[in-house]
């Protein structure tokens, strides 16, 4: 293996570089975000139910108790119970505002990797190739026989740093795409939590009227 990495030539190492981020930041964010996930229906009944008798500090403690974004907006929407609509969810979306960036936090690096690896290979395929020509430039003014081995063996190594590029990238953008989608998951659920905790917010302000 250090010898293929020998023979790639230095632009081999930011792609290895490179390498290594993406895998630390898929690890990380797959962690993260199976540690934020929750049981939204369970959770939002448990909330539903101390709101049902007034319990909105009990409320506040389930809320403090769950980890991840969900619970978070959810909080900020209970601690608003007292004024009107409009604001509860002004707090919910403030809320909201705050975790996102928490739940997007180094994918977007994860994306840079991802475009830039291929470019770093074709760019090494490229200094790779001028090189493999220089010498078979040298050995055709020196009169020395440049043979068909002499000219694959340049032309393979060249391409190592393709190879390497794409194998880091392949993984790196479909990982984006999965831990994105994972996200508008995550906001898919709190925009219908939020929606859902307005609603009971609502419904006890006016059973009090």
């Amino acid at each position: 293996m250090f010898d293929i990495i020998q023979k790639g030539g230095a632009i081999m190492y930011p792609i290895i570089l490179c390498s290594i981020i993406a895998f630390a930041i898929i690890l990380e964010r797959l962690y993260y975000l199976r540690r934020m996930k929750i049981d939204t229906i369970a959770f939002m009944n448990n909330i539903e139910g101390a709101l049902k008798y007034n319990k909105v500090a009990e409320a506040v403690k389930i809320c403090e108790d769950t980890e991840g974004p969900i619970a978070a907006i959810v909080k900020a929407g209970i601690l608003k119970y007292d004024r009107p609509r409009q604001e509860m969810r002004e707090a919910i979306e403030d809320a909201g505002h705050q975790e996102v960036p928490r739940l997007e936090k180094h994918i977007k690096i994860l994306a840079t990797i991802a475009h830039i690896s291929p470019l770093l290979g074709l760019l090494g395929t490229v200094t790779g190739m001028v090189k493999a020509f220089q010498v078979i430039q040298a050995r055709t003014i020196g009169l020395n026989p440049v043979s068909a081995g002499d000219l694959a063996g340049g032309i393979w190594e060249a391409l190592l740093t393709t190879a390497a590029g794409l194998i880091v990238a392949i993984p790196a953008i479909a990982a984006y795409h999965y831990l994105a989608a994972r996200v508008q998951d995550f906001v898919f659920e709190m925009e219908r939590s939020a929606t859902e905790l307005i609603n009971i917010l609502s419904q006890r302000i006016e059973g009090y009227k």
